[in-house]
């Protein structure tokens, strides 16, 4: 799945000049609330479309209790920007794509007891706006609603392996949240 991403990513930018080779670099912060160090480049395709792609990666294990969130998440993202790219309100088609093992989280339902292991495919629709924040420095707030697709396999226990059945699953709802802090690179 990663490599079908990237060669889309290589087939859109070779398709035609970047509009003004406009560059932002990104971090979210709601993504970082969890732990999960994430970066993300979005890349001005025209006057007012634009790519974004961002990838999130958590190996943490937490002691003594054993909690997991660890999980690998790569979100890529056209935007349609009714103004110009980069400024204000903005409309998405969004994709994404996990891997998780995450598990033994004693304050949510059913992650307190079991661990899931399993892959993640979806995407959905998303709109946001970007806040200038100075020349360079920006503030984005986005949201996506969609679908996603699940197969995971669930156990016991982080480290006993003890499965107790193998799962797919249906999923319609948020799948994208942004509070990103912006760098513009021009």
């Amino acid at each position: 799945m990663v490599r079908i991403l990237l060669q889309l990513l290589i087939c859109l930018l070779s398709a035609g000049n970047l509009y003004g080779q406009h560059i932002a670099t990104k971090t979210n912060l709601a993504y970082w609330a969890t732990t999960t160090p994430n970066l993300g480049v979005e890349i001005a395709l025209g006057h007012k479309t634009s790519l974004d792609i961002s990838g999130n990666y958590n190996a943490w294990t937490f002691l003594p209790d054993g909690m997991s969130l660890r999980h690998v998440l790569v979100q890529p993202e056209f935007r349609y920007w009714p103004c110009k790219s980069f400024e204000g309100h903005f409309f998405g088609v969004h994709g994404l794509w996990s891997k998780y093992n995450i598990g033994q989280i004693p304050f949510i339902p059913e992650l307190d007891q079991y661990t899931y292991r399993g892959h993640l495919y979806g995407g959905g629709v998303s709109y946001g706006y970007h806040f200038a924040l100075g020349r360079r420095w920006g503030l984005e707030l986005s949201l996506g609603v969609g679908y996603a697709y699940l197969e995971y396999n669930k156990y016991v226990c982080s480290e006993c392996a003890e499965l107790i059945g193998r799962y797919k699953r249906h999923y319609y709802g948020p799948t994208k949240l942004g509070i990103s802090i912006i760098y513009l690179i021009h």
